[in-house]
């Protein structure tokens, strides 16, 4: 049985103007499922991780910063369910969360 972790941050961008509710991905070997929906703090965007693969807490930060610095998710809450999804992974399907066709990509 795999133990999970379950990583929370709270991260500054920019707003994101656009209709906030997405699902993609898949939880499977090597990949993920994301879910945005509406938050409570304009400039905040507060994610929760929960991960197969334990210990990665800064890289996840890193890549998460890195995202947010890049694009306006803040006024988003993002749910992420991995089973070792590499930071490529991550990247693309938080990019694809952004640009569904439920959330019209935008800023303030």
């Amino acid at each position: 049985m795999t133990l999970m972790e379950t990583l929370r941050y709270k991260i500054s961008s920019k707003t994101f103007l656009g209709k906030t509710s997405a699902l993609v991905g898949v939880v499977g070997s090597g990949n993920l499922e994301i879910f945005i929906k509406p938050g409570g703090s304009p400039d905040i965007c507060e994610v929760v991780v929960k991960t197969s693969a334990r210990g990665f807490g800064e890289t996840w930060q890193a890549v998460l910063t890195s995202f947010a610095g890049q694009n306006a998710i803040g006024g988003t809450e993002i749910q992420i369910n991995d089973l070792g999804a590499t930071p490529a992974v991550v990247t693309l399907r938080l990019a694809q969360a952004f640009a569904t066709p439920e959330s019209t990509r935008g800023a303030k």
